[in-house]
């Protein structure tokens, strides 16, 4: 039988892909010998022996960065990226993240959901409760979009614990500021979605509930650090954005006629207060003159980091590092919430490499925080929300592209794949009836979308524990597999706020163990709770 051109060359591609496959992976000369992995074990066992010198210093300062949608197989990803983008090989390079001397796991299932969602989540993560899926700031007795069920269900966060010790408090994101993460830390809100009162349904406002932008500046009025994106959730119903001017897309929300902003402007004007809108405005602030600093920098989202305007966008490393050296100012320390929220939407849309650009971004975002504060008097978490389901594979050599190919093809329909893959999401494709041939097409272009399983417009969360990374005073705490409300609570008590203050000795600087309850009242304490 003769064959084609195309079909000859088709042929030759898979043979190369296959005996690629087969080939001997280039690694360093030094990995073959024994001694090298022998000492950097020895050096590693070293500086573990270390932690047993635990630091129990009172945390005057608290970090939260929450990469959402962060799952253990994005950090792996992430890493080799990190790697490959200096020019190494990828899988023994460090993120930031990596070199912090405590890890942990976190169950993410909301009450109601086995798979979490990011608001009730951020509800554990940030209250210290466990919640449903689709609410902020509420308990589990608070049902999705029934406005009734919130009075009386509130639940306070961790933000407002430090703002009520004295201390200074702030949100980072790239997402909008009344996104599902960052409304957590100040809101009250049965539903999610209700960004500005143009998002809420006519009952739920008759009802006395209020949108999640007003609750931003009514909740917790003095938050000293507010940047990300969500200016249109601000302004008035089809008020234009100074930025785009021209774009309905873009224009304000609001049905109340309020400018929240104008508002925020005029109580601040003579608190050393600022607003800004975009990077070149905030750069030039000097954060010694600024107590209050209000950053919306997009009508909504940021953009991804690859597609950032270095012009009108800042970094979120520039973000952090602007946050930080206002907060600091404060003598009694600072609460910071930073979010990477956009490595969420990268794989929702199935574009793992604008999500894994995101997680590198963060990451350098860690390194600027340490850069800024002292790991004696600081304690720093990086954790996620929930996981996707995300994962590479494939039997890849050493120092293969991340966003490249697996070495061999498939032995079902004798196609090429990438190491990345979906278990769902909008890569579906097939091409006459069969899955696409990935090698016709730009598989590492930044919003390539990556081939899934299952066919769904948007990709889904996964359902896995997460990591907890930590580093500090009392990060050690932070061990083994817990419940994902368990994490505030550790850094309240590092930190001698909330309820966590009686068993401070703030003279000594040292947080020392809690005080053993005496067993009559612990059995009374059991009693109540059962009855309750």
């Amino acid at each position: 039988m003769k064959m084609s051109a195309a079909s000859l060359l088709l042929l030759l591609h898979l043979s190369c892909l296959f005996w690629n496959g087969l080939a001997v992976p280039q690694f360093p000369e030094k990995e073959k010998d024994p001694s090298y992995w022998t000492v950097w074990a020895q050096r590693t066992l070293s500086s573990s022996l270390e932690l047993e010198n635990l630091n129990k210093n009172v945390a005057k300062n608290l970090i939260l960065f929450l990469g959402d949608g962060m799952g253990v197989p994005t950090v792996t990803a992430a890493r080799i990226l990190k790697g490959q983008l200096n020019g190494e090989s990828g899988e023994e390079s460090q993120l930031e993240m990596d070199k912090f001397p405590y890890v942990s796991l976190s169950k993410t299932y909301n009450t109601n959901a086995q798979v979490a969602d990011s608001a009730g989540t951020a509800t554990a993560y940030l209250c210290g409760v466990k919640a449903n899926e689709g609410t902020v700031g509420v308990s589990a007795a608070a049902v999705r979009s029934q406005c009734n069920t919130t009075f009386g269900n509130e639940v306070t966060s961790i933000l407002k614990w430090a703002k009520d010790a004295g201390k200074s408090v702030g949100i980072v994101t790239t997402t909008r500021v009344n996104h599902a993460t960052p409304s957590a830390a100040y809101a009250h809100c049965v539903d999610r979605d209700w960004f500005s009162d143009g998002e809420m349904p006519t009952e739920a406002l008759e009802a006395g509930c209020k949108d999640i932008a007003l609750q931003l500046f009514e909740n917790i009025p003095d938050i000293n650090v507010i940047m990300g994106g969500g200016r249109k959730y601000m302004a008035p119903r089809n008020s234009s954005d100074v930025e785009y001017p021209g774009e309905r897309k873009h224009s304000g929300t609001r049905r109340d006629g309020r400018n929240l902003v104008e508002e925020w402007r005029s109580r601040m004007a003579d608190r050393k207060g600022h607003y800004v809108w975009n990077r070149r405005d905030l750069l030039s602030l000097n954060p010694s003159n600024v107590d209050y600093l209000l950053g919306l920098f997009e009508p909504g989202d940021l953009p991804y980091e690859l597609n950032r305007n270095n012009e009108t966008d800042p970094s979120l490393t520039e973000m952090v590092g602007v946050a930080i050296q206002v907060l600091q100012r404060n003598p009694q320390g600072f609460y910071l919430l930073v979010e990477g929220g956009r490595i969420d939407h990268g794989h929702h849309e199935g574009k793992a490499k604008q999500a894994l650009h995101e997680v590198v971004e963060m990451d350098q975002a860690i390194v600027r925080a340490g850069q800024l504060t002292s790991v004696r008097d600081t304690l720093t978490v990086v954790t996620a929300d929930h996981s996707h389901v995300f994962s590479f594979g494939g039997y890849t050599p050493r120092g293969n592209s991340i966003f490249g190919l697996a070495p061999t093809v498939s032995d079902v329909d004798q196609k090429p794949f990438t190491s990345i893959l979906y278990g769902n999401g909008p890569g579906f494709k097939l091409v006459n009836g069969v899955r696409e041939n990935v090698s016709t097409v730009d598989y590492e272009h930044n919003n390539y979308q990556a081939q899934s399983a299952v066919p769904l417009r948007m990709e889904t969360h996964g359902g896995e524990d997460v990591a907890v990374f930590s580093r500090g005073p009392m990060a050690h705490l932070l061990h083994g597999v817990q419940e994902q409300n368990y994490i505030p609570h550790v850094m309240a008590y590092a930190a001698c706020i909330g309820q966590n203050t009686l068993h401070c000795q703030s003279a000594s600087g040292h947080a020392p163990t809690l005080a053993v309850t005496p067993p009559t009242l612990t059995a009374l304490l059991i009693l109540t709770g059962l009855l309750c």
